[in-house]
């Protein structure tokens, strides 16, 4: 299969980038290795992965990192142009990538990223779907890293958390990517949002009637596309670096690792 790490920029503005002096996120380092660097180690190491698409503004920021460059050089890594926007640079990106063979989505900025969670996910990963989104159960994360602060929705009688990796197995996916970005649309009018979710089912999720299998299935009839959600029973599968407690508890993490 092939994997799609998304590393565009949020913009000059990224505290994240600034603290680092980096022109992107994703190139901040983590450990001193910069999280793009990280994640498509992992995604190397683990072997299951044909081609490594980049999705990011400037292709030239990546060989200024001897690590991305010789993927490059060896042509295991590709890079993809950012769009606007997550949903928009996926969309792009699937124009250009064929989907006869399964593609892993997933951020640059997930350092903790290994071999083994990307072996559990894509194990259990349902077959019968377009889209597979993991989803990290609360109590595992706040059980491993009770001062962790992470957002968490309320699904059924438990709270999850993303993980930020999504398995794509059919060209369905594009319909789906379509309608991820015409939520995005809406992410600063919240009545449109809602309306465009649905009412009930916004309401449901709020009071906690909505199964994870419920609102995947309300979703799958919205976007034109089945989507399923995995459960992935790994804490640090949830955490991504957005801010200084995020970037803090990754290098505590890391530095427990052999």
């Amino acid at each position: 299969m092939n994997a799609l790490i998304l590393a565009g920029s949020r913009g000059p503005a990224d505290p994240m980038a600034q603290a680092a002096g980096v022109s992107h996120k994703a190139l901040a380092p983590v450990g001193g290795v910069p999280m793009l660097l990280r994640v498509a180690e992992a995604l190397r190491e683990s072997g299951r992965f044909q081609r490594l698409y980049v999705c990011i503004e400037d292709a030239s920021v990546i060989f200024k990192v001897p690590g991305l460059e010789a993927m490059h050089r060896n042509r295991l890594l590709e890079t993809i142009a950012a769009a606007d926007s997550p949903a928009a640079s996926v969309a792009a990106a699937l124009k250009r990538i064929d989907l006869a063979q399964p593609l892993l989505v997933t951020t640059g900025d997930h350092p903790l990223l290994t071999p083994a969670i990307l072996e559990r996910f894509l194990d259990l990963a349902p077959k019968d779907c377009d889209l597979a989104v993991a989803l990290a159960p609360a109590d595992v994360v706040s059980a491993a890293y009770p001062g962790a602060i992470r957002t968490f929705y309320k699904l059924g009688g438990k709270r999850y958390s993303g993980c930020n990796l999504f398995l794509a197995r059919s060209g369905k996916v594009a319909a789906i990517a379509a309608y991820w970005r015409k939520l995005e649309a809406f992410r600063k009018h919240p009545l449109k949002l809602i309306w465009n979710v649905g009412p009930l089912a916004f309401l449901k999720t709020v009071l906690g009637l909505m199964t994870p299998e419920d609102a995947f299935a309300h979703l799958s009839r919205k976007a034109g596309g089945v989507i399923k959600h995995v459960e992935l029973p790994i804490a640090e599968a949830a955490i991504d670096v957005d801010k200084p407690a995020d970037l803090e508890l990754a290098e505590r993490i890391l530095a427990t690792r052999p």
